[in-house]
């Protein structure tokens, strides 16, 4: 009997086994739990209103990983590109970890601290908790947090910053507005509805 104690090699049949598994779990996500277990749809037209359906976060969610589990399969793999660098990815693990901490702690403050600020120059008594859900005000915080963390994350993997990454992350915040908010008079993008 004979160990393979290549990194390389385990490290490839590493990636088909986890893309595989994201398969499987994704489609019994899909197809299985979130039938069984979630009364509404994705979508719920409620007295001519339309509102998120318990199924759409869970749906949405089985879809990334469906997706990250089919580029892990399909992706070409070179023996040589493989790097087994612990050092590096404690490192890369800290930086995410710092990018996605300072966006969420943005994403949270950004509003509040903006309606402060508006206050303090312009001799105002406007309340956040009072304009979480009027258009500007709310999309402030989500906006600025979301923006960073895409664009962060996206610098992090291409190893500089760039305008490109920043751009993107625009518009994958706008379209989450467009998709999230705008379609539904009742839902608060993350953090308003804790505010």
């Amino acid at each position: 009997m004979s160990w393979d104690i290549n990194p390389v090699r385990n490290n490839i049949n590493g990636d088909l086994i986890l893309g595989l598994c994201c398969l499987i779990f994704a489609t019994l996500v899909l197809f299985v739990w979130i039938p069984l277990d979630v009364e509404s749809g994705v979508i719920e037209k409620v007295r001519r209103r339309l509102e998120i359906g318990d199924s759409l976060a869970p749906s949405v969610a089985a879809l990334f990983v469906f997706v990250g589990g089919f580029i892990l399969i399909t992706q070409k793999r070179e023996a040589s590109d493989q790097r087994v660098l612990l050092s590096g990815n404690y490192k890369y693990l800290s930086i995410l970890i710092t990018v996605l901490a300072i966006s969420l702690i943005l994403m949270r403050y950004a509003g509040p601290l903006t309606i402060a600020l508006v206050n303090l120059t312009q001799n105002e008594s406007l309340e956040y908790r009072l304009l979480r859900d009027t258009v500007a005000w709310k999309y402030i915080g989500f906006f600025l947090g979301g923006s960073l963390m895409v664009s962060g994350m996206i610098s992090q993997i291409e190893g500089k910053l760039s305008w490109r990454s920043l751009s993107i992350a625009v518009l994958a915040v706008i379209a989450m507005i467009l998709i999230f908010d705008v379609p539904f008079e009742d839902l608060l993008l993350p953090p308003n509805g804790d505010v």
